[in-house]
């Protein structure tokens, strides 16, 4: 049987957790730290924990039960995230665009969305799925879902690019800083692939996720809980606003490459200099959007806004 695209996406995801972690061969996946992690039911990580199991990426633990990682570092090969269709895609982009504009309440049943934005059942679940995974929708007891807060106001965008200018760079810096090598340079390879042809085809969402994939592995690298944590939540906050936008490929080509840049400074042991470029990219971008993003709630004309 195939896998639900929320499986799916979580395998993947459980991957990405691995490789950040660095965990070594027979290091144990708790299924609760897991579910608490990724904000889901233990259900869907058991089944998660399972599809990898059948893939090769991790074994079962005997006697008791339980996973343990298989494979790491450069074994573990990415598995595919799962897209939604063509009607999907539409469906979300509408929800999110009147999320953003405070279209419709904080709660909101189940009901009342597939009749608002003409959904089956099955579309429905595919869509929440993809937004509980995303982090700004959580179910509530019985039929209905809670939005949770995103950045809706041009002053906590500005706000969100400030904090990311005092972490960022001092997480570089910390004493507890480790560079994940390989994980680092994966993180170059896929921002080189981006120069070489790819960001002229990528989607807004993959976009948005290729470059934050970037910033969390550089922030994870130092071990601070309360550094990683706080970027992961801006990130969640972010996204909304990122993916409904029509991004300026040539712009988000020059971010990329001072993502390169500071990966390279990284890769050569250039620490303090990695924390500057850091710091002038994220100055510098702040300073942009603030100027180029449309308010939330309009639809964008011409006017677009660079990626992270």
């Amino acid at each position: 049987m195939q896998p639900t695209p929320l499986i799916s996406q979580l395998a993947a995801q459980i991957i990405d957790h691995i490789r950040t972690q660095d965990a070594a061969p027979g290091a144990r996946l708790v299924e609760r730290a897991l579910a608490e992690h990724f904000r889901v039911s233990r259900s869907p990580i058991r089944k998660a924990l399972q599809l990898l199991e059948q893939s090769g990426y991790l074994r079962v633990i005997e006697p008791g039960g339980g996973y343990a990682v298989l494979k790491t570092g450069a074994d573990l090969a990415a598995m595919p995230r799962p897209d939604l269709t063509d009607e999907d895609e539409a469906a979300y982009l509408r929800i999110a665009e009147d999320r953003l504009g405070g279209r419709f309440p904080s709660k909101i049943t189940e009901s009342r969305l597939a009749r608002d934005y003409g959904l089956t059942r099955a579309q429905l679940v595919r869509v929440l799925r993809r937004i509980s995974s995303e982090g700004w929708v959580e179910r509530l007891p019985g039929h209905g879902w809670a939005f949770l807060p995103v950045l809706n106001s041009m002053q906590a965008y500005r706000d969100s690019y400030r904090f990311r200018l005092v972490i960022e760079p001092a997480a570089i810096l910390e004493p507890t800083f480790v560079l994940n090598r390989a994980l680092v340079q994966e993180r170059r390879d896929e921002q080189q692939n981006l120069i070489d042809g790819a960001i002229r085809d990528v989607s807004n969402a993959m976009l948005f996720e290729l470059n934050s994939r970037l910033h969390e592995t550089i922030i994870e690298c130092s071990h601070n809980p309360f550094f990683i944590d706080g970027l992961k939540r801006i990130d969640r906050l972010l996204r909304l606003m990122e993916y409904d936008r029509s991004l300026d490929r040539a712009y988000s080509a020059r971010r990329v490459r001072e993502h390169i840049q500071i990966a390279d400074l990284l890769l050569a042991g250039e620490r303090e200099e990695a924390a500057l470029a850091m710091t002038r990219h994220l100055s510098t971008i702040s300073v942009d959007k603030a100027v180029l993003r449309p308010m939330p709630g309009r639809r964008p004309g011409r006017t677009e806004a660079p990626a992270t």
